[in-house]
């Protein structure tokens, strides 16, 4: 886990709302075991993989079942204090920091395959059950879920940060692939949205307002998503780059030609060496593209050659490709290491992470400005991209000792999102808002947006409960 930045002008300057001490006690006789006030308990759901810190929660609570869920936040209304929903704690824009006060709540042992519908193509579960976990279960029948933002987040994470990935190029992210939820409420109510039906038209969409709120208008308890057929031909590549802007190009290329990618990864020359060191690889230390091509035989060696032909045209080398599941496995375990590799090179340091995305057409000029910046400030940093969706994610690296690094990580950062911005994109493609991008809220939708936003948070939750100070302050 990244060790956090002490850097308090990056967190909402709120006071913490008073813990009752009637209200820990309530928590003990109703859960007992299940809660914990231990500091170490407490720091570890404290903090999430991004770099900000606030003092931990003042207990952590153990749900196993969506009752345990309704009476933690009933208590939790009766006595007004701040609930925090926790699954995995891979987010990394201080999700889960306790910026008011309050409890965590774990859903992490609600980790049970409630029901799979092959012949649908759909599967419930529950909120804690990870993404691999649930591939895992659901290998024997032939199909598999493919949202894949890294790190092996849970289900009702990536539920409430509308996550994505590597995969998203061709499956899309959680908005198109949650079907259907049950959520707790602020005031312990359980509600159902949405089916298992394919589409509707039945009044407001309130499967999508849950999906990426971050815990700030419920707790979700039951998630049904959609399942696709394991392709029958899978084959991934890799080819270097005589720069970004090559590699750029052949995405944008590739895309707008309409070639059915699954994945398409830009990995920095920085990137590319902090993996070899970490991961033992032997990739050349280029600027590269990593892919992968889903379908039938025909159609994945047709997808690939017509990739391979327009990576030429922009000087693309060393096409390698990796067809065995071992080989690929051992690709994207690289890849997906790539944040674990940036930090472990620099010993001590810490690293500010940050995305956004923009219209396909635009990449190459947001990248390469961003790029310019970046190299120009000196800070040592690495690059990865879902390209293929105009995604892409700059990380900063830091000396925790030295104020003056952080205050340019931050300027980069802002620097970065007001150009994504300008260039018709968001302040964050997939990691949410959280507390580090609040700020940038306003400047993307406007204060109209955001105040709608907030009377919509107002109306589901008026005593605050639900992981406040996260997305705007009230």
């Amino acid at each position: 886990m990244n060790s956090p930045v002490a850097a308090q002008h990056l967190l909402p300057a709120i006071a913490p709302r008073p813990v009752p001490a009637a209200f820990l006690d309530a928590l003990v006789a109703r859960f007992g075991a299940q809660c914990s006030q231990s500091l170490a308990v407490r720091e570890q759901h404290g903090r999430d993989e991004g770099a900000l810190q606030a003092p931990p929660p003042s207990a952590v609570v153990f749900a196993e079942s969506t009752q345990d869920v309704v009476d933690a936040v009933k208590l939790a209304s009766s006595y007004e204090v701040p609930i925090i929903a926790y699954g995995s704690g891979s987010s990394l824009e201080g999700h889960l920091l306790a910026v008011q006060g309050g409890i965590s709540l774990d859903v992490s042992r609600m980790n049970r395959v409630l029901s799979v519908n092959a012949e649908d193509l759909t599967v419930t579960v529950q909120p804690g059950l990870s993404r691999k976990q649930l591939n895992e279960a659901i290998r024997d029948t032939g199909l598999f879920f493919p949202i894949d933002p890294g790190a092996d987040a849970s289900i009702g994470g990536m539920t409430a940060t509308r996550a994505s990935g590597t995969n998203a190029v061709r499956y899309g992210t959680m908005r198109e692939n949650v079907l259907a939820l049950e959520v707790v409420t602020a005031s312990g109510e359980v509600i159902h949205t949405g089916t298992r039906a394919k589409k509707s038209s039945a009044g407001y969409d309130l499967t999508r307002l849950m999906v990426g709120s971050e815990g700030t208008l419920g707790i979700v308890t039951e998630v049904t998503v959609r399942l696709f057929p394991l392709p029958e031909a899978v084959s991934a590549a890799v080819c270097s780059f005589p720069s970004i802007e090559a590699a750029v190009r052949t995405v944008i290329q590739t895309i707008q030609l309409g070639v059915p990618i699954a994945r398409v990864e830009l990995i920095d020359a920085n990137s590319v060496r902090m993996v070899n060191a970490y991961s033992k690889t032997t990739l050349r230390e280029e600027p590269m593209l990593l892919m992968e091509f889903h379908g039938s035989p025909a159609g994945v060696k047709e997808q690939a050659e017509t990739v391979q032909d327009i990576a030429s045209e922009f000087g693309g080398q060393a096409f390698e490709w990796a067809s065995t599941p071992e080989d690929r496995t051992r690709l994207w375990t690289a890849r997906h290491n790539a944040y674990f590799a940036a930090v472990s090179s620099h010993p001590g340091c810490r690293a500010i992470s940050t995305d956004t995305c923009v219209p396909i057409s635009r990449l190459a000029d947001c990248l390469l400005d961003s790029i310019t910046e970046a190299d120009a400030s000196g800070l040592p940093y690495f690059l990865v991209g879902h390209v293929g969706d105009g995604n892409f994610h700059f990380g900063y690296l830091l000396d925790p000792n030295v104020p003056a690094q952080l205050e340019t990580a931050e300027a980069l950062n802002h620097q970065l999102v007001a150009r994504a911005l300008r260039l018709g994109g968001t302040c964050t493609g997939e990691h949410g808002v959280g507390i580090h991008k609040m700020g940038f809220l306003v400047d993307e939708t406007g204060a109209g947006a955001v105040d709608m936003m907030r009377a919509i948070k107002r109306a589901l939750d008026p005593k605050n409960i639900l992981n406040p100070g996260k997305i705007f302050t009230l």
